[in-house]
């Protein structure tokens, strides 16, 4: 497994509470949902996947918010 870099996270517990409702429908730890939303946003801004696991999913397309 590929070392992990740890830090402090603090976050507004309705935050926390929207996570982990999303990482239970997707199941996922609270961790790997954090860290999928961060690749998801960071592909939506065009950043380079270098370093992320192939085994790492891709995110779903944008949903149209209409």
């Amino acid at each position: 497994m590929a070392e992990r870099k740890a830090f402090l996270l603090r976050l507004d517990p309705a935050v926390w509470n929207e996570l982990e409702r999303l990482a239970q429908q997707e199941l996922r730890s609270v961790n790997a949902q954090i860290e999928f939303l961060l690749r998801e946003a960071l592909a939506r801004r065009g950043r380079p996947r270098g370093g992320v696991p192939d085994d790492m999913p891709k995110p779903p397309p944008p949903r149209d918010r209409r």
